[in-house]
């Protein structure tokens, strides 16, 4: 009798709840790499399942010894800290890989940097501790730049408004809330290298108090369609 038909035997035998055990043992985590990211036009839109899938092949690609889930669809261990919406580009998006072996940071990241597609650029990968919260507990707020595709009169005039405001009522989903607590700052900065206007927000992102850099403009009374997005920062709780 072979060692396959043994094995085969005895996993009939398991209780349906320990096989994932007999078949995907735990893994040994030795390494958490976080790994900060820009997300670049042209993939401004790739949706997050799919950006989740890029940077699974990407990963395999580099032939990295990541760490897996358990079950009986093992799936290697990352975590996106925060779902960046469709048709918006990203700055300093962050990543969070587990691996099973130690290796230099500079290998890592030259694996990596080897292995990425078009649209994605690493900016910096570093260690972080194993038993650190997962990101998304960790969020505090988002930082984003919001450039107006055609004019808007009177903008400055239009964000101190805003921000003289005591209340922003907008409706989300069928559900009413308060949007001017959720912004945090809001400014006119520098025109982009095309000279259009851009503000600089910095929005609440606590789970159920989340501002949205879209919402914001229509605040300023402009379209979704009239905007382009990018988000330079996220903020956690330790920085």
């Amino acid at each position: 009798m072979t060692e396959e038909v043994e094995f085969g035997k005895a996993l009939a035998k398991t209780p349906v709840f320990m096989r994932s055990k007999i078949i995907n043992p735990p893994s040994k985590i030795i390494m958490r790499i976080r790994i900060v990211f820009e997300k670049k036009q042209e993939i401004r839109y790739t949706g997050h399942l799919d950006l989740q899938r890029a940077w699974e092949r990407t990963l395999r690609r580099a032939q990295l010894p990541l760490a897996y889930s358990k079950g009986f669809n093992p799936r290697p261990r990352m975590n996106l800290a925060s779902p960046l919406p469709l048709g918006f580009t990203g700055k300093r998006e962050i990543l969070d890989i587990w691996l099973e072996e130690q290796l230099t940071i500079s290998e890592i990241e030259a694996r990596i940097a080897n292995s990425l597609p078009p649209g994605l650029a690493i900016n910096q990968v570093y260690e972080v501790d194993k038993r650190e919260p997962a990101l998304q507990t960790q969020l505090e707020a988002s930082e984003y730049v919001i450039t107006f595709l055609e004019p808007v009169d009177d903008l400055e005039s239009q964000i101190n408004r805003l921000l003289n405001s005591s209340s922003i009522q907008r409706v989300r989903r069928g559900k009413a809330y308060d949007l001017r607590p959720r912004i945090l700052t809001l400014e006119l900065i520098q025109k982009d290298e095309n000279f259009r206007q851009q503000v600089f927000t910095r929005l609440g992102a606590k789970e159920g108090a989340t501002g949205r850099p879209e919402e914001v403009a229509s605040a300023l009374d402009v379209p979704p369609q009239n905007i382009r997005v990018q988000r330079v920062r996220l903020i956690f709780s330790d920085t």
